[in-house]
């Protein structure tokens, strides 16, 4: 791991940087190499003493491919243990249907990689450390905002090493600090929640030895919809359930539960006994939530902090990144001479606005479309027409390729300082 933990004496004048980063997830490491790289010293703080984390989103789409590639870390990427995916499918009772076929994206990444997102980090973390104007530090969980003059002007954070509180002073604060956001929470960011309606458990089973891995995508049954992805060593599956449906899971049992994932999935049927207890389930509540202001002076939000994205279509991570990558361009300059303003701030929500917005439409339509409507179903799921027309027409494959895997705007990074 490239971290640096924090074990800093006592509190005493607070430090100075041009910008400080609560979160050390996709969006804040990625930002603060991007701006390191253009000449700005920045500092960004995480409350985790590493990155190993299971169940965090881990898809990296050609989106965030091409932008390692412009870093001159595809290569290095893409020698980390991962799995390729260049199709996506559904099966339902009816047959199993093509979704989308990254395979037909031009340039020189049509697929989607499937990496345990601390290898990730690790990875930008280890080429930011090598730049003189970036640190990352671990151990520190951000607790509140420091203000002057009616403006943000830093963060106050806890050391885990001797839990002392410090103060970090900064002409730009970011929040990258997740979904659960203190910085967010303290600034009073005005936020509009969506319904999502669903809750997705996540577990891990071994892969099958002898038979085949089931197709990559989602499998959709009367009252059931579960997805098995391929780690490598072993699968990670999700197990959609209605809000607060665990209970109800518990309340059947173990044995049924298992029951349930050999009908849809027949290729685990051999495995499932090895998903040992509900203990070994793990709960994401999935949320769709979007701040209506994403800055206030010398502060500003990016990533699931700013908005929170459903796990359909595995975006999430990959627009927190676009987040990141649009942000160090708008405000690299900015930053160099100063501090930046609350309308140079507001340029990044601008720019950014359009992608999440149409990205949560779409998630929203699916929830109520397919996986809400799949689990109230009491008959069997046929094929869909929509379904159909893609099986039909395998060239329209590439559309849903093209707005998963590449998204509504393309960022790129600001040249290096």
């Amino acid at each position: 791991m490239v971290v640096q933990q924090d074990g800093r004496g006592g509190a005493g004048s607070a430090e100075e940087v041009a910008c400080v980063v609560a979160g050390g997830g996709p969006a804040g490491v990625v930002l603060g190499l991007l701006l390191a790289r253009a000449g700005v010293r920045v500092l960004v703080l995480e409350k985790h003493a590493d990155f190993l984390r299971d169940f965090r989103g881990d898809t990296v789409h050609p989106s965030t491919l091409r932008l390692l590639d412009e870093l001159g870390l595809a290569g290095e990427f893409l020698r980390l243990p991962h799995a390729r995916v260049d199709r996506v499918s559904v099966t339902t009772d009816g047959g199993t249907f093509g979704v989308a076929d990254f395979s037909r994206l031009p340039g020189g990444f049509p697929f989607l990689a499937l990496v345990p997102q601390w290898d990730f980090l690790d990875l930008l973390a280890a080429r930011a450390r090598r730049l003189p104007g970036f640190e990352l530090r671990t151990g520190a969980q951000v607790v509140g905002l420091l203000h002057r003059g009616g403006r943000v002007s830093g963060v106050r954070y806890r050391s885990a090493a001797d839990g002392a509180e410090r103060e970090v002073r900064a002409a730009l604060t970011v929040a990258a600090d997740g979904r659960g956001s203190v910085l967010r929470e303290a600034a009073g960011l005005p936020l509009r929640v969506f319904g999502a309606g669903i809750d997705v458990l996540w577990f891990r089973l071994p892969k099958p030895a002898a038979a085949a891995l089931p197709p990559a995508g989602a499998r959709v049954s009367a009252g059931r919809f579960v997805l098995a992805l391929d780690r490598g060593d072993y699968l990670q599956c999700a197990f959609v359930v209605p809000s607060g449906g665990l209970d109800a899971v518990r309340a059947r049992g173990l044995p049924a539960f298992r029951a349930d994932l050999a009908r849809l999935l027949p290729q685990l049927a051999g495995v499932v006994q090895e998903l040992a207890g509900f203990e070994d389930v793990h709960v994401l509540h999935v949320r769709i939530d979007r701040l209506r202001r994403w800055y206030r002076d010398g502060l500003l939000v990016i990533g699931d902090a700013a908005h929170a994205m459903s796990p359909v279509g595995g975006v999430g991570v990959n627009l927190a990144v676009q987040d990141a990558v649009a942000a160090a361009r708008l405000l690299a300059g900015p930053l160099r001479r100063g501090v930046p303003s609350p309308r140079e701030l507001a340029r990044v929500q601008r720019r950014r606005w359009l992608p999440v917005a149409l990205t949560q439409v779409v998630q929203r339509a699916a929830h109520r479309r397919v996986l809400l409507a799949s689990l109230e179903r009491d008959a069997p799921v046929g094929a869909p027409r929509l379904l159909r027309l893609l099986q039909r027409f395998p060239v329209l494959q590439v559309l849903p390729a093209v707005a998963i895997g590449r998204g509504v705007l393309t960022e790129h990074p600001p040249p290096e300082g």
